[in-house]
């Protein structure tokens, strides 16, 4: 809790500067999913419709937050990486769920949350099987929930095979958010990862369930993108099997009118009990997705912010709230109050004016620099955008390249075990810690103990807390500035 906004301090305040003081010291723990472009780089219409979304904009994933409901369990086809769980509190990963939810039951959960989560701007289903091959559950719950809360944005993650029978009904209901999970465009690719599709009343296996499942895919990208529906395509990226051909699908999707291409890593730890996990399909490494992602720049733009969340995740990206919204924690009958969220979108909008302001000044200060050095900060961050996190209570970190012509977000590393336990330092997790920046130039946080930063810097790993509480984009510059330019005096060793 302690990395939202909480309730308390925004009905407790009795004006706009101090919810904005609130907001500058909370928020989420990540940059996550969308585009990294802002007001002054698309059409105004296009803008607002991304504004207030996490996953399609990385601006707005410090500010907002979404929630999944788990009202479709069934599902159409079969991956290698998924394997679907019940009753499971302590994985994150998608297809995972706490507790299955009927349509009432989850326009309860919804009301709820909206009422304590003032940060909640979009309602998504992905699952925990297929939104669209479950429509019906999922038709259900969009009906009832946006009558009750008629701006909120609904969103619907499909892996596509339904898809071409849904899209007119989407239209209707004024679904403009779709995501479709594509891992190929070669049937031959998909063999490897999809043992089966259920179509048509039929099992289909082999290279013609890839070919079906493909053929679907690319008609129901093309439908939305004529009907104007924004599309996130999310690839999973599985070494030696699709890494280099995400290439391509990058291209093919981008041609299709694909506003958005998600490369995420595979997760494939044998206790999850996938098939990929059991048979030893390792996931990449940081570089080999970055890689990747690198590769397919020029393509469809690149969301490099997700957090391949739960299918009952709620919260802001990075953080899941989703334990204290259990079916036995809401009220039999629910009544939505929508001032908070009208008040807490009041202040964002004047905060993003300052966030604006902020990276503008960022730039000018790069541009008195003249190296050719690139650099990676790990921001240690709860949100807000905003270096305002601990060094020992990360439980990840944001990754940005540093360079003359800019400050560039680029991913996102988790850490498996926070330094900090119960307020004391562990040597053994920070181990884990430091495995995870490699390859980190410089970590910034909003404190960091001696012992912490006398290791990372042995392992040729800068830290600083000189910079704390400042927008991240105003302290990467002026870390850089430091290293390489004379416009600021140097504030870190």
């Amino acid at each position: 809790m302690a990395s939202f906004v909480s309730l308390d301090s925004l009905s407790g305040t009795t004006s706009a500067d101090a919810m904005r003081e609130a907001l500058s010291t909370s928020g989420c723990k990540s940059s996550a999913c969308g585009s990294s472009a802002g007001p002054g780089d698309m059409p105004a219409e296009l803008w607002n419709r991304i504004k207030d979304h996490p996953c399609y904009s990385e601006e707005a994933h410090h500010y907002f937050a979404r929630m999944h409901v788990a009202v479709a369990p069934a599902c159409n086809i079969q991956c290698n990486y998924c394997n679907r769980k019940y009753d499971c509190a302590n994985e994150s990963r998608p297809g995972v769920v706490s507790e299955k939810l009927t349509p009432d039951q989850a326009f309860r959960k919804v009301v709820t949350v909206a009422n304590e989560v003032p940060q909640l701007s979009v309602l998504g289903i992905a699952g925990p099987g297929d939104a669209l091959y479950d429509w019906r559950k999922t038709k259900a719950t969009f009906e009832l929930v946006s009558r009750e809360i008629p701006d909120i944005k609904l969103c619907i993650s499909t892996n596509g095979l339904a898809l071409p029978d849904h899209v007119d009904e989407l239209v209707d209901m004024n679904i403009d958010h779709v995501t479709i999970t594509i891992n190929m465009i070669d049937p031959l690719i998909g063999t490897k990862i999809y043992p089966w599709i259920f179509y048509d009343h039929k099992r289909y296996t082999g290279l013609v369930a890839s070919q079906i499942l493909h053929e679907r895919q690319m008609l129901g990208l093309e439908m939305l993108a004529e009907r104007g529906i924004l599309v996130k395509v999310n690839s999973v990226l599985i070494p030696g099997i699709n890494d280099q051909h995400l290439i391509e699908v990058n291209a093919a999707v981008k041609a299709r009118g694909a506003f958005l291409h998600n490369i995420m890593p595979l997760i494939s730890d044998p206790a999850h009990g996938t098939h990929f996990g059991l048979t030893g399909q390792r996931g990449p490494k940081h570089a080999e997705l970055m890689a990747v992602q690198e590769a397919c720049s020029g393509g469809a733009n690149l969301m490099r912010h997700c957090r391949q969340c739960r299918a009952d995740a709620v919260g802001l990206l990075g953080e899941d709230r989703g334990q204290e919204f259990t079916l036995d924690q809401i009220p039999a009958e629910v009544a939505y109050d929508p001032s908070i969220r009208s008040t807490y979108r009041e202040v964002v909008a004047r905060e993003r004016q300052d966030h604006v302001a902020a990276k503008q000044e960022a730039t000018e200060v790069l541009d008195l620099t003249d190296s050719d050095a690139r650099i990676l900060v790990a921001v240690a961050t709860k949100g807000g955008g905003r270096v305002n996190q601990h060094f020992g209570h990360a439980k990840e970190f944001q990754v940005y390249e540093a360079s003359a012509e800019g400050v560039r977000f680029i991913g996102h590393r988790k850490v498996e075990d926070a330094y900090c336990q119960g307020g004391f330092g562990e040597d053994a997790t920070l181990d884990s810690v430091m495995k995870t920046l490699e390859g980190i130039d410089t970590v910034l946080c909003a404190k960091i103990g001696d012992c912490p930063q006398e290791q990372l810097k042995a392992a040729g790993i800068a830290a600083s807390d000189a910079f704390a509480f400042e927008y991240i984009e105003t302290a990467i510059s002026a870390l850089y500035a430091s290293r390489y330019g004379r416009a600021l005096q140097a504030r870190v060793a």
